[in-house]
Formats: C-alpha cells, sequence, structure tokens
C-alpha cells in the first residue's frame, strides 16, 4: 500500500508518503536561498522571468528553493509570486498577467503542486494519481459558504493538472492529530492547534490507539483568517512602513498639505499583495508622491522597494525578527540595500501589544471548538500544538495559561500535516 498526503500552505507545502505501517515518510527538498542541506517544507512561492532572447514567448517559471534562488542569482529581476493559497476563497482573483502572459489562480497553484511533486518522485518513486489533501476549517479571507465552494474547486482543479484526479479533503487540524496518535499509548481528549501562514485552526477529537495509526473520533473543528502572516503584517506596519513614508505627507498643487496615502502600506503588509503595486499606475503615483513628499527619501526608498520587487528580502529580515523574538526578548528588523538601510529594535513586549486583536481573535476560535465538543479544559488530556506560529510565546500562552504547560505538546512544526494527511489516505 502507498497512499499519498499534500499539505499545501500559504507559505510551506509538504508532501508525505505512507506504505502501511512504520511512519509516514516525508519528501525532501534543497534548502535554497543560500542555505546549505536539505529540506522537508518545500516554500509555497513562484518565480516569473521574461526570456530575454523572444519577449513574446511564456515567462519562466521556477518554483519553491529554485524559485528563491533564481530570485537571489538575478538580484530581484523578475517577480515573485507568494501566499497563492490566500487567495483561494476570492471571486476578485480571476487572472493575473505576468511579463504578458495570463494565468488563472489554478494555474499557479498547478504549477506550484507540479514542481513540488516532481521534486517528491525522484526521492519517493511515483505518487499516482490519488492523494489526501489538507484545508484549513476556515479559508484566508473566507466570508460566505460560496467562498469555501469557490475554493475547493479551484483547489481540485489545480491538483488535476498536477496529475492528481482522485482528490479526498480532509481538515488540517484533524490530519495533525493523526501524526499526533502516533505519539499515544492509550485513549485521550486532544485539542490540536495548527498555525499556518494564512489560518490558525483547531479540533477537538478522541483519539484511541490502533493498528499503525491512532483511531479518530472528530467532535468538534473551529478555525480564524489569522496567523503568521497577520503577525507578520503587525511589524511591518509597526518598523517597516514608517521608514518608507507611512504617516508622512506631500503638499498637492494646491499646496495643500496631505498625508501619504495608507492603502499603499496596506499592499506592503501583506506580502502577497505588494507585487500589486508594480504596475504603471501605481509607479506613476509613487513617483508623483516622491517629488510633492516632504520626506521624499523615504517614498524613494519605497519606490525602488517596489519596482525592484524587493519585498521578499524585507519579509526575511522580518521572519528572522520574529523568530529570535521566539526565544529572546528583544531582537532588531535589519535590512539594507543601495539606497535604505533600516535596523530597528523591537522588544517582544511591544510584539505582543501589537498582536493583542489577534491573540484574542485566535482564543475565540478555541472558546468555539471547546464549545462544539461539549468540553472544558479541564478535560482535555493533551494539546498538541504545530504549525510556525506555534512557536510564538504569545500564542503558547494562551494554552500554557488554560492547560497547563505539562499539558502541551509539539513538534515537526511544518510536516506534521502532511504526515497525518499520509495516515488519513490509508483509511480514505
Amino acid at each position: 500500500m502507498r497512499v499519498v498526503g499534500l499539505d499545501f500552505g500559504t507559505t510551506h507545502s509538504s508532501i508525505a508518503l505512507y506504505e502501511g505501517r512504520g511512519t509516514p515518510r516525508l519528501a525532501s527538498y534543497a534548502a535554497g536561498g543560500g542555505r546549505a542541506g536539505r529540506t522537508q517544507a518545500f516554500r509555497s512561492i513562484l518565480h516569473f522571468e521574461p526570456d530575454p532572447d523572444d519577449l513574446a514567448r511564456p515567462p519562466r517559471v521556477r518554483a519553491g528553493p529554485a524559485a528563491i534562488d533564481r530570485y537571489l542569482e538575478t538580484a530581484g529581476d523578475g517577480r515573485l509570486v507568494q501566499s497563492i493559497k490566500s487567495f483561494l476563497a476570492s471571486a476578485l482573483f480571476e487572472r493575473t498577467e505576468i511579463f504578458g502572459a495570463s494565468y488563472e489562480l489554478e494555474d499557479l497553484v498547478g504549477r506550484l503542486v507540479v514542481e513540488l511533486r516532481v521534486a517528491a518522485e525522484r526521492e519517493l518513486g511515483p505518487l499516482g494519481s490519488r492523494v489526501v489533501v489538507g484545508r484549513p476549517v476556515c479559508f484566508a479571507g473566507q466570508a460566505a459558504v460560496a467562498d469555501e465552494r469557490l475554493a475547493l474547486s479551484r483547489l481540485r482543479s489545480a491538483l488535476a493538472r498536477a496529475g492528481f484526479d482522485e482528490v479526498v479533503f480532509e481538515l488540517e487540524p484533524v490530519a495533525a492529530a493523526h501524526h499526533y496518535g502516533l505519539q499515544i499509548e492509550g485513549p485521550e481528549l486532544v485539542l490540536i492547534g495548527d498555525f499556518g501562514g494564512g489560518t490558525s485552526d483547531f479540533s477537538v477529537l478522541r483519539l484511541e490507539p490502533g493498528d499503525g495509526r491512532a483511531h479518530a473520533e472528530v467532535l468538534a473543528t473551529a478555525g480564524v483568517a489569522i496567523a503568521g502572516d497577520a503577525f507578520d503584517a503587525r511589524l511591518v506596519r509597526e518598523r517597516v512602513a514608517p521608514a518608507l513614508g507611512r504617516g508622512t505627507s506631500y503638499r498637492n498643487p494646491f499646496g495643500d498639505v496631505l498625508p501619504v496615502p495608507r492603502w499603499l502600506y496596506a499592499h506592503l503588509e501583506r506580502w502577497h499583495h505588494l507585487s500589486f503595486l508594480k504596475s504603471a499606475s501605481t509607479l506613476a503615483l509613487l513617483a508623483d508622491l516622491e517629488r510633492e513628499a516632504l520626506e521624499p527619501e523615504r517614498l524613494r526608498a519605497f519606490t525602488r522597494l517596489v519596482r525592484e520587487d524587493r519585498g521578499f528580502h524585507v519579509y526575511r529580515a522580518i521572519e528572522a525578527a520574529k523568530h529570535e523574538l521566539s526565544h529572546r526578548d528583544e531582537s532588531r528588523v535589519c535590512y539594507r540595500d543601495a539606497g535604505f538601510a533600516l535596523d530597528a529594535p523591537v522588544a517582544r513586549r511591544d510584539f505582543e501589544t501589537w498582536i493583542a486583536t489577534e491573540l484574542e481573535r485566535i482564543e475565540a476560535s478555541v472558546d468555539h471548538a471547546m464549545a462544539g465538543a461539549s468540553t472544558t479544559d479541564a478535560r482535555i488530556d493533551r494539546v498538541f500544538l504545530t504549525g510556525g506560529s506555534a512557536l510564538v510565546p504569545a500564542v503558547r500562552h494562551i494554552f500554557e495559561r488554560r492547560f497547563g504547560a505539562a499539558r502541551l505538546r509539539g513538534g515537526e512544526e511544518l510536516t506534521s500535516v502532511a504526515s497525518g494527511l499520509a495516515l488519513r489516505a490509508a483509511s480514505a
């Protein structure tokens, strides 16, 4: 028996293969981004580059680590597309034009999954056409049932383009429970928290040890479209955007002093929206603002960031600071390129104040899951936390305060969902 689980994530994606016993095998990939070694988490990112010999031809497309490497090799030339999953439930995003070629959202997702699959098959062998795929409880940006149907339809279509014609969807926190179930020795009532890039999802389950994998009874699920990307956005707003002109003013042709439009910086806060600013009309607006700005050097730096598609570099600076805040009380957001340098301190207590509203909404979603399961904090045997943002101390504190540190478990934050999906595939 060979069954496949696919975790298509906002920031990272993974593929796992289960062969009927033991633990699932996870595909590994070159780390990329100037790092040596291999990783089991494939960055969910695409890089488009025009053909210099024939601009009429479709652009060259790379995915994952190869996309990052090519972006760095070309000093930011081309266009990066990331956090694609965040658009699945948006009816407003039908297609986009990149270097003269038109792409539906399904084309972008499909291309990423194709590259993910091809790289995995070099290590795991043929994966076949059947797959169990993770899905969040609540898609990012979801506002109605129709949006969920749209997201699943798009994802199914994209997977078919990558050769997966038989698709079963499973909730990501339920998949994480199957992975955690490999550790249990007796029946447990478990709360699972899965923190991705775009969503935070929860499930309450009864788990019992089984023959090779646990038996799971799902009692309740809940989710909210808030996670790591929202935390990054707060860091950008407070420590990066002011250096690029947020909160500054310009003088219009009539002599009026007006604030620089804040909607520009809303795009800066969301990495997957930043490339939308790289349009002729927006670049013309930025040029006008730079000429009229009271602090033109800040607008000049912002324009260059947009024009040269440098958002990925700023993202890495934010990611490094957030990671350091997971184990230190203070960090710095450090970024430097020609014409712009940033070295801004950030204290953990300030970061936690900035994300307080997001933390409240996450805890409210936990409350919803617990109420749906008709249970109490005291009755939960274990809490299993997974996903990159599970490492944020303020997130972990929610569960330590409610359940006690002794009941918390974690590990394999970027791959436990894929592992659980492969285990789930065995019974799908």
